[in-house]
């Protein structure tokens, strides 16, 4: 199983057009990185019902001060890669040493001079992202097969969701072991917080 087919489906009583945004933590014990928003639904009126993919696995890519991206690789849990310079520049290759950690996606910086950032990707869209890696250091990845979901009112996808923001988005989705399923969303009204409202999933496929 590549994707997770999800549907979500407003059954609340919104009134205020929020955004949707959908996220993943990175659980990786040395990750200090807030998270960011993967997925932003906008426009989601009573009724509505926006269906998308959630990809089991995530590509990486890894970016410098400059604004430049290596190739993008896919990433599985238990591989490690390393950034190195060519004739051509930084390249992102996967390494023949496995992590320690088989539940986590590991990323070297292997250059002698410059940081790099560590990029993570679901379905091209940015997932999560660890700055500031300087040479000799590593990033690690791990991601629990679980998604948080919440309204916010101004946020585009890719952007980094605040501390304030985080601590209102409490719902948390388990996709462990599925293959599709309804997000519906209910409760709400006008004024209400993102706390007020209740997603469940429903119509599950194993």
């Amino acid at each position: 199983m590549d994707y997770i087919k999800l549907n979500l489906i407003n059954k609340s009583n919104d009134t205020n057009n929020s955004n949707i945004v959908i996220f993943q933590k990175n659980v990786a014990s040395d990750y200090d990185e807030t998270a960011v928003a993967w997925k932003v639904i906008k426009n989601f009126d009573k009724l509505d019902n926006h269906s998308f993919m959630f990809p089991v696995d995530f590509e990486i890519s890894v970016s410098d001060s400059y604004g430049n991206y290596t190739n993008f690789n896919k990433a599985t849990n238990g591989q490690t890669f390393g950034v190195t310079k060519d004739y051509s520049g930084d390249v992102l290759n996967l390494l023949s040493e496995p992590t320690k950690d088989k539940n986590q996606v590991e990323i070297q910086n292997n250059l002698t001079s410059g940081a790099v950032n560590a990029n993570c990707y679901k379905d091209g869209k940015l997932l999560a992202v660890k700055t500031g890696i300087s040479p000799g250091q590593k990033a690690f990845f791990e991601f629990h097969p679980r998604i948080y979901i919440g309204l916010i009112s101004q946020i585009e996808e890719g952007d980094i969701i605040n501390s304030a923001i985080l601590s209102e988005i409490n719902t948390v989705i388990n996709l462990f072991g599925i293959s599709g399923a309804d997000i519906v969303m209910t409760g709400g009204g006008s004024g209400k917080k993102s706390s007020s409202f209740n997603f469940v999933l429903e119509n599950i496929n194993q």
